[in-house]
């Protein structure tokens, strides 16, 4: 299996396909896993490059460690560099969103199209405490109270009731993970890495076109945290989707698709109209 050194630790990541090359970087609780069912299809005309971050899926754990999320950004960073890749398009979901938006300011340069779902600018007060209380459930070692305290809450009402037997599946499948406590020392350590995030001031550092989609139910990141994203950048487009949740690639998966490749792969970003 693919890994590169980063500091002494190993980081996983995957390589598929051939064309402009797309980094996707995971939500929290992702891995490069998650992805699979969209891989034939961002594949199809593009490279696609898959990583778990530190504490994420097969890289290695930070046990016993306190970080931000900076360090995500210097392994993405060492990644491109063992690829040799000097030009990058990155998508990021939520935490991999974060993580897009530090590496955007720290090497503008590197990027050239961006597209981010369900990001916020900054960890808010009421996030924080969100985060502190996925924490205090974590230490009990519960896994079925920490499921129902993280996982139905990043899906819209509507979805989770039409797909209410698919949710019992899930939860099935992720309680037994939910139970482990590797899993949950991770989980505690990757969600303190964000607790201070904040890009509100440097955003004008970014350079590269930005896709912004937001969802107007999605009640980890709320609307109003996304539309100051798309205020704050400054070449920037917003698409908001209705009656969607935080796990907006899951919930509407062709369009996930369809807005990452479209706006990546668009060959003119000028029209003469």
């Amino acid at each position: 299996m693919p890994y590169f050194d980063f500091k002494g630790r190993l980081v996983y990541y995957d390589v598929q396909g051939e064309g402009k090359p797309i980094l996707i970087l995971n939500g929290i609780m992702m891995s490069t896993k998650s992805w699979e069912p969209f891989m034939k299809s961002l594949t199809q005309s593009n490279q696609l490059i898959r990583l778990d971050f530190l504490d994420q899926g097969q890289s290695d754990k930070l046990e016993n460690s306190v970080y931000t999320q900076d360090i995500q950004v210097d392994v993405i960073f060492e990644c491109l560099k063992h690829l040799g890749i000097k030009k990058i398009n990155i998508v990021g979901i939520s935490y991999g969103g974060e993580v897009a938006l530090l590496f955007a300011v720290k090497h503008p340069s590197f990027v050239d199209r961006m597209v981010l779902f369900n990001t916020t600018p900054y960890t808010s007060a009421w996030l924080a405490e969100i985060g502190h209380q996925w924490n205090a459930i974590g230490k009990t070692r519960n896994g079925k109270t920490y499921y129902q305290a993280t996982i139905p809450v990043i899906y819209s009402p509507s979805y989770y009731e039409k797909r209410l037997d698919w949710m019992k599946k899930r939860e099935e499948v992720l309680v037994p993970i939910f139970s482990n406590p590797v899993f949950l020392d991770q989980m505690e350590r990757l969600t303190n890495s964000a607790e201070r995030f904040d890009v509100r001031h440097e955003l004008h550092k970014i350079e590269s076109k930005t896709l912004i989609v937001a969802a107007d139910e999605d009640y980890l990141t709320p609307m109003q945290n996304q539309k100051l994203l798309h205020e704050l950048i400054k070449d920037s487009e917003l698409v908001i989707l209705p009656g969607v949740g935080h796990a907006s690639m899951y919930e509407r998966p062709m369009l996930f698709v369809t807005l990452v490749l479209g706006f990546i792969n668009q060959v003119s970003d000028q029209y003469q109209i």
